[in-house]
C-alpha cells in the first residue's frame, strides 16, 4: 500500500513538469486576456495607482511575461518602464530619483522590467556599486516602498526563478536565433559565470526587503507558458476589481451613406503584395 502511495506521488510530481500545450495555453490566457481588460476598466474607473515589478534571473522569462500581460490592454493605461544603463547625469542623482518620475498616476498600471532592485542584484554583483551602498540600499528600500504604499500605490513584487540548465538552454538559443538575438546582451554573458553571486544576492536582497507591505513572490519559470499564466492569475487575485463591462451596452450606429462621394483618382504608391 505504501509503495502505491510513494509511486502515485512520483509520477504526479512528474507530471507537473510537462510543458503546457500550445492549445491549452492559448485558451486559458484568452480568457485571462478578458479579465485584465476588466481590471483595466476598473483601475481607470476608481483611479487605482498600480506599480508592478518584475525581477529575476537573466533568461527567466520576464520579458515574455510583461508581453502576455500587456498585448490586450492599453498602452495609456499599462506603461512598460525598462530604463537603460544611467546616464553620468543620473549616476550623480539620489538613487531612486529616475524612477520616482515613473511612478503611476491615478487610473494607470506601470510595470517595471528591472527596478530599482538593479542595485541589490546586477550593480553588486558586477561591481557597478559598491558594498556599502548595496547595504545603505538594502536598509532604506523597506521605508521607500513603505511611502509608496502609504501614498495608495498599490505595489506588487514578482521574481521569476530558473534552473541553471533551463537558463543555458534559453541563452543558447538566442545566440542561435535570429530573432532572439537582441535579447542577449553583453551584461548577460558576463553574468552568466556568476550563478551563486547572484543566489546570494538575492536571497540578501529577500531577506531585506520582503516586508508585510511590499512582499516579494516567486514564480518558478521552468515552462514559460505556466509561469505565464501562473503570473497573470495570481496579479488578478491581488487586486480586487468588478466588471463595469456589464454595465457597458455597445453597439455600432447607423452608418451614413456609401458610394455618393467618388473617391479621387489619386496615384497612390501601393505596398507590392508579395504574399
Amino acid at each position: 500500500m505504501a509503495k502505491r502511495k510513494k509511486k502515485a506521488a512520483k509520477s504526479v510530481d512528474e507530471g507537473s513538469q510537462e510543458r503546457l500545450s500550445r492549445q491549452v495555453y492559448e485558451k486559458e490566457l484568452k480568457a485571462l486576456h478578458v479579465e485584465l481588460v476588466k481590471l483595466q476598466q476598473w483601475v481607470v474607473a476608481k483611479g487605482l495607482k498600480v506599480c508592478i515589478v518584475f525581477e529575476g534571473r537573466d533568461g527567466a522569462g520576464k520579458g515574455g511575461t510583461i508581453k502576455a500581460i500587456t498585448e490586450r490592454v492599453s498602452p495609456r493605461i499599462f506603461r512598460v518602464v525598462a530604463l537603460p544603463a544611467p546616464t553620468d547625469r543620473e549616476k550623480t542623482q539620489m538613487y531612486a530619483q529616475r524612477y520616482l518620475v515613473h511612478m503611476p498616476a491615478a487610473g494607470e498600471v506601470v510595470i517595471f522590467d528591472r527596478s530599482w532592485y538593479n542595485r541589490a542584484g546586477v550593480e553588486r554583483v558586477m561591481g557597478f556599486c559598491t558594498e556599502e551602498q548595496t547595504h545603505k540600499f538594502l536598509t532604506v528600500v523597506p521605508l521607500f516602498e513603505k511611502m509608496m504604499v502609504e501614498s495608495g500605490i498599490i505595489l506588487l513584487k514578482y521574481w521569476l526563478e530558473v534552473s541553471p540548465e533551463e537558463q543555458r538552454r534559453r541563452l543558447e538559443d538566442r545566440i542561435n536565433d535570429g530573432r532572439k538575438i537582441w535579447k542577449l546582451s553583453p551584461m548577460d554573458l558576463k553574468s552568466f559565470s556568476r550563478w551563486d553571486e547572484y543566489t546570494r544576492a538575492r536571497d540578501e536582497m529577500f531577506a531585506a526587503s520582503d516586508s508585510s507591505w511590499a512582499p516579494w513572490f516567486m514564480a518558478r519559470s521552468e515552462d514559460k507558458r505556466r509561469v505565464r499564466l501562473n503570473l497573470i492569475s495570481h496579479l488578478l487575485k491581488q487586486i480586487p476589481y468588478g466588471d463595469l463591462t456589464r454595465d457597458a451596452a455597445i453597439k455600432l450606429p447607423k452608418r451614413g451613406t456609401l458610394g455618393r462621394y467618388k473617391a479621387a483618382p489619386y496615384p497612390f504608391k501601393i505596398v507590392e503584395e508579395r504574399f
